[in-house]
């Protein structure tokens, strides 16, 4: 029986994880779950899944959340708030897995903390290796701690690597749908909205993610991640367009061999797969219908419809913080588009801006430095992004 915690427990990678510890009471249990502001999703959670431990992101809410327990959960559930108690829920002496559910860099700390108290990391806040890639691959190996991407496209490299030997690989690559804006005409981006944005054709996300998608920024990110993940050179990963979103990714051998991982789009399949790996266990939500899908297509990137790609890669490239600041000013662009201040193709003005401001970063000795550069980018951003938005 392995214990789980889940950061992020009531967005969509929560909630996904939580119905994989559903599906396998005999194999797992809830040990903590945290969560922002969605008391009532959560309050729901607990009484669902009785953990001992829950972290809510204001300490003003907890009378609200305990309130809104059933009363025999009331006692014995302790209830912790804030940064301090998200990292609390991430190191849990009870927990053997951390699901890192959360989204952006305010994932950062917690997990860092999970990989420092030698936890399995299943991460899917890729955003966290973006801003202190270094950082976490390091506490890592000095715990002895696991990192298991919870990514599909992650997910399928680990997969695909087991075939052969490090010095083997040629390349990875990661493959993207192309997100809802594949065909559309680039004179008419401009005129993008919120909801054509967010309206992905193969995966149901939250609107941050489904923007990244959009841009495919979460490409040039998984990009970044992949290089910590699997200690691969940048020159070696590249990006493919497959609309189907069948094959995850694949890696390429020396002698040619292309191995890919291919699953339904469910981010049931990845997170089932780190919370049992080195096991497989019976899979009960479906499985792949290769007849149905029909045909599998692939495409250059079109660095003129995803200059974010571009972007991302160069701060890869240029090493040091620019990972974070380019993160950073991405985080504060897509806020902007989804809040109707600045236009689609002003996202990737502002990155641009905001990097080319920059130039160079050292790379963070710390997680205050870490989160010094994450914050004084967002502070550029956000003026590049007002000053556009003064403009349009």
């Amino acid at each position: 029986m392995k214990s789980i915690a889940v950061l992020g427990s009531t967005g969509s990678i929560g909630r996904a994880s939580l119905d994989v510890v559903a599906a396998f009471p005999d194999r797992f249990h809830v040990a903590a779950l945290a969560a922002g502001r969605s008391l009532e999703r959560l309050a729901r959670q607990v009484e669902l899944h009785e953990p001992e431990l829950v972290s809510i992101e204001r300490e003003e809410d907890v009378p609200r959340l305990r309130a809104l327990l059933p009363s025999e959960f009331r006692g014995r559930i302790r209830i912790v708030a804030g940064p301090a108690g998200l990292e609390e829920a991430a190191s849990l002496p009870g927990a053997d897995i951390v699901v890192a559910g959360l989204v952006g860099a305010v994932g950062l700390r917690s997990a860092h903390a999970a990989v420092a108290a030698g936890k399995r990391l299943a991460l899917a806040n890729k955003e966290a290796l973006v801003v202190a890639g270094e950082l976490l691959v390091a506490a890592a190996r000095r715990s002895g701690a696991e990192i298991l991407p919870v990514d599909s496209e992650h997910s399928a490299i680990h997969q695909a690597l087991s075939c052969g030997k490090p010095a083997e690989v040629h390349r990875l690559v990661l493959t993207g749908s192309g997100g809802p804006l594949l065909t559309r005409d680039l004179a008419t981006f401009e005129g993008i909205t919120v909801d054509e944005a967010l309206a992905h054709p193969t995966w149901k996300m939250g609107p941050k993610i489904s923007v990244d998608s959009a841009t495919m920024m979460n490409k040039g990110l998984e990009v970044i991640e992949a290089h910590f993940l699997f200690g691969v050179a940048p020159s070696k990963i590249d990006v493919l367009i497959h609309p189907q979103s069948v094959i995850h990714s694949f890696v390429e051998f020396v002698d040619g061999s292309l191995v890919a991982q291919m699953a339904r789009n469910d981010m049931r399949f990845p997170i089932l797969y780190a919370l049992s790996h080195p096991n497989r266990l019976p899979n009960p939500f479906g499985r792949l219908d290769l007849v149905g899908v029909g045909r599998l297509e692939f495409q250059e990137v079109d660095p003129r419809r995803y200059p974010a790609l571009g972007l991302a890669r160069a701060a890869l490239e240029a090493g040091g913080g620019m990972p974070a600041v380019v993160n950073a000013a991405n985080e504060v662009a897509v806020g902007a588009f989804l809040e109707g201040k600045i236009s689609f193709p002003d996202i990737v003005a502002v990155v641009s801006e905001t990097a080319a401001a920059y130039g160079r970063v050292s790379g963070p000795g710390s997680l205050d430095e870490a989160e010094e550069i994450d914050r004084t980018a967002r502070q550029s951003a956000s003026r590049i992004a007002r000053t556009l938005a003064r403009a349009s």
